[in-house]
């Protein structure tokens, strides 16, 4: 954990996701703190293998940043980048159209809650990736992670929804973000993580500004180091009214070679975060999270998250043409 800073949206924040391609059950689970706001973040989200989700966000009480435990789940460090723990036990919703979610409210009376128990040992699977960088890589006012760093890690363990009960041995990639955040920051972000096995993973980012041209970056972890990318090329192809990213094509350039990689999304479920502006208008970010099926150039094929951040303007996603 890091020093609570004086900014008033202060945000410490760690997210696990992993996938088991044996019982087809995915997930993603994020814990952050705002305690200058005195509140929190808590997300939890299953990709059940019959396609329906169980979803639940929270925001608890939090007045202090001295760990990751609020409203049912906990993150604990057994070896700092080695060894780490997941647990909830709490509530879920389950949603048979995880699309309903777009109208949080109407998604959470209109479909049954049930029980909902995880206990997960997270392991390192690659080398990390990120830090805090000795100078702000960020303008005011368009903060969203002083420091971020990511690593691809095996997962394993137990999860319960109702009277369900999983096993899962799969792989992931968790990260961990600390510094002032407004999900309103970036015009929009597209955010893939990706596992084939032990011994290869890739992550790839754009991060788009409202008046320039933003970033590009992400990584490939060949088993053997981790190969940093200088361009990331990616392509959406969207369904849906309002649209829904379906398909991705993209590609992650190193130094050395280039990776080409089709992504197919198995279930996407969208999450809305809204805030009001200092003149008092609403600003309206959706979060789109697609648990999606990648298939190399070479055919290989393994699992992850495609998360797209827009804002949204007239109810439509500001990065459709990306």
């Amino acid at each position: 954990m890091h020093e609570l800073g004086p900014e008033p949206n202060f945000n410490e924040s760690m997210y696990f996701n992993a996938f088991d391609p044996t019982t087809r059950l995915g997930g993603f689970f994020r814990l952050g703190n705002r305690a200058n706001e005195g509140t929190g973040e808590m997300t939890i989200c299953i990709y059940l293998p019959d396609g329906r989700v169980a979803f639940m966000f929270g925001r608890p009480h939090v007045t202090t940043n001295d760990a990751f435990d609020a409203a049912g789940m906990r993150f604990q460090v057994v070896t700092p980048f080695e060894e780490l723990l997941v647990d909830y036990e709490g509530d879920v919703v389950l949603l048979d159209d995880p699309l309903e979610m777009a109208d949080p409210r109407r998604a959470f009376t209109a479909n049954p809650h049930t029980s909902c128990e995880v206990h997960l040992v997270y392991r390192r699977a690659s080398q990390m990736f990120g830090g805090e960088p000795d100078q702000p890589s960020e303008r005011p006012g368009e903060e969203f992670a002083r420091g971020h760093y990511e690593q691809l890690v095996a997962a394993s363990g137990t999860v319960r929804v109702a009277d369900e009960r999983f096993d899962l041995d799969g792989f992931g990639l968790r990260d961990h973000s600390w510094g002032p955040r407004y999900w309103q920051a970036p015009w929009y972000y597209r955010w893939l993580t990706a596992n084939f096995g032990a011994d290869f993973g890739f992550m790839g980012s754009r991060v788009a500004r409202r008046d320039g041209p933003g970033g590009r970056g992400g990584f490939v972890w060949d088993g053997e180091g981790m190969r940093v990318c200088r361009e990331f090329r990616i392509r959406t192809e969207w369904q849906g009214e309002p649209p829904y990213h379906r398909s991705i094509h993209a590609e992650l350039v190193t130094e050395d070679r280039a990776w080409k990689v089709e992504g197919s999304v198995l279930g996407l479920i969208p999450l809305r975060n809204r805030r009001r502006d200092d003149s008092g208008n609403e600003l309206v970010t959706r979060i789109s999270e697609g648990l999606t099926r990648w298939t190399l150039d070479d055919g290989r094929v393994g699992y992850g998250l495609s998360e797209y951040l827009d804002q949204m303007i007239d109810g439509a996603p500001v990065g459709l043409a990306e």
